[in-house]
């Protein structure tokens, strides 16, 4: 069941891959990249700087005693107050996404969250602050769905899967920055060494607000809507430096227009569209798993949690606390971006199952290690279990971090997206409030089993390990409406490569002509 698709001699890849002028000499397309990262990237900075805020403020003693010193459940609700939120905003999203268009998406998500983060830092009891974290949560979805669809759209075939990928790395941006805040407002000696960090939670929403708009829309989209001559004329300006007669833009446009008129044809687009093949089950399924994975692989325990982790192995002083983390989340923005430039160099089924084993393999030398520190009193197992920590980076990112926004593009073609990545979406953030309230809980040694909770993931992540190796399709050198069609026959894709040579045979027929009148009319003078 791993493989999916029939692969086919796709011209529009083949062009951009030959293509050997790079992005950066490309005026346009170079404006287009640097213009991503603050309207869209910083999407997810606002997800690393809400872990690293939940997880440095519980190290800060005035929010502790603000809010009453919280355990267990209490505690796990001001943490996971956030993805409940995302949970409730998500059935919503395809129909501002696939109706107003992915920009304006991004805006109402952008706006929700300032909204949010001002009540946040405001804050005045326990309610007030979870209220404002589910209107934060409630936000943040619109974004990252919108964002992540709009950069694959834009972004030209060569870059794409690297875009991508690095929209993830973003999130360890935001939690160096929250970690590094929260660390110098600890000396504040008020409230407002945690009410600050709240507020600047805000930060990267108020970027995208104001900058947002300077995007061109997702051609997809226009073309869905019927708008061609705008989305051709942003493909021509992004793609082909403003050349009209570019054939690889004609060819991209045709390859498009296709697609997404076979993909509407067969589609409603509605949600129980995507139960209604075994192509379109298949998709969920594989969303479904990716959003719990992401969130339960291990990942919610370090970044919400350290404090209770080194507080185990008798790392108890708040001042290394904070250093180790920051020192975790820089580590992290290395690892990040590191291993999403080399996601053209790899295949993705590779990356991922390198990834979960890499995981599972840690978490159990981690437990070990853990065992010894704490039953046995070893001092050098205790430090070893910061390594271990430290290790666990390099082998998540390789997999969940600089892949999954990427596979989600490539696994749920247009007429999917919204919903599909608001499927990811769901099952992600219901598995990280899971995660959020269940790991204080099972970590606490008094009322909980202590280290021995990290045998459970143990057994959960070799769960995950099997399911990816069954489940798994291969997505890597295709473009993304050839991948519109991975589950279902062949006679789709190949209808929209059809169209595609349709038209550079005609651009090829065109250009002859012009030349015979041409020399025609000069023989005639």
């Amino acid at each position: 069941m791993v493989g999916g698709g029939a692969q086919t001699d796709n011209i529009v890849h083949r062009m951009a891959m030959e293509d050997k002028v790079p992005w950066h000499k490309k005026r346009n397309l170079r404006y287009l990249y640097f213009m991503l990262f603050p309207c869209l990237m910083g999407i997810e900075m606002t997800s690393g700087f809400d872990s690293q805020i939940i997880n440095a403020v519980q190290l800060v003693p005035a929010w502790s005693n603000y809010f009453g010193h919280p355990t267990g459940g209490y505690k796990g609700i001001l943490a996971s107050a956030l993805p409940l939120g995302a949970v409730i905003g998500l059935p919503f999203i395809p129909l501002l996404n696939d109706n107003l268009g992915r920009r304006w998406c991004v805006m109402f998500g952008s706006i929700t969250m300032i909204i949010g983060s001002l009540i946040q830092g405001f804050s005045i009891n326990g309610p007030m602050y979870i209220v404002s974290r589910l209107i934060i949560g409630f936000g943040l979805p619109y974004a990252i769905v919108a964002g992540s669809s709009l950069i694959g759209e834009l972004a030209y075939p060569k870059e794409r899967a690297i875009l991508t990928s690095l929209f993830n790395a973003a999130y360890f941006i935001g939690a160096i920055v929250a970690s590094a805040v929260t660390y110098g407002t600890q000396q504040i000696p008020s409230d407002w060494s945690w009410r600050v960090p709240s507020l600047l939670q805000m930060s990267p929403s108020l970027l995208q607000v104001a900058l947002v708009l300077f995007l061109p829309e997702s051609p997809r989209f226009l073309i869905s809507k019927e708008r061609y001559e705008e989305a051709f004329k942003i493909l021509v300006t992004y793609h082909a430096e403003g050349d009209e007669n570019s054939e690889f833009a004609k060819a991209e446009m045709a390859e498009i227009k296709t697609t997404i008129a076979i993909e509407l044809e067969h589609s409603k687009r509605s949600w129980m569209d995507m139960l209604s093949t075994a192509g379109n089950r298949r998709r969920v399924l594989i969303g479904s798993l990716l959003g719990v994975m992401s969130q339960l692989s291990g990942n919610v325990v370090i970044s919400y949690y350290l404090g209770d982790i080194l507080n185990l192995i008798g790392f108890t002083d708040t001042t290394f606390q904070a250093k180790y983390n920051i020192g975790n989340q820089c580590w992290g923005l290395v690892c990040a971006v590191f291993t999403a430039l080399l996601v053209m160099k790899f295949k993705r089924r590779t990356m991922y199952l390198t990834s979960i084993f890499g995981i599972l393999a840690i978490y159990v030398a981690w437990t070990i290690s853990s065992a010894e520190a704490i039953v046995g009193g070893s001092q050098a197992a205790g430090k070893l279990c910061l390594f271990w920590i430290y290790a666990y980076q390099p082998a998540y990112n390789i997999g969940f971090n600089a892949l999954t926004y990427t596979y989600l593009v490539e696994i749920f073609p247009y007429a999917m997206r919204a919903r599909g990545i608001s499927i990811f979406q769901f099952f992600g953030k219901a598995a990280q409030f899971f995660g959020t309230n269940v790991n204080p809980v099972g970590l606490d040694p008094v009322t909980g089993i202590g280290w021995k909770f990290l045998i459970v993931y143990c057994c959960w992540i070799a769960v995950e390990a099997a399911l990816m190796w069954y489940f798994w399709p291969e997505t890597s050198g295709r473009t993304l409406e050839e991948l519109a069609f991975l589950f279902e026959d062949a006679d789709r894709a190949h209808a929209a490569t059809a169209a595609v040579e349709k038209e550079i045979h005609h651009d090829v027929k065109h250009q002859e002509e012009a030349n015979i009148s041409e020399t025609t009319s000069k023989d005639m003078v």
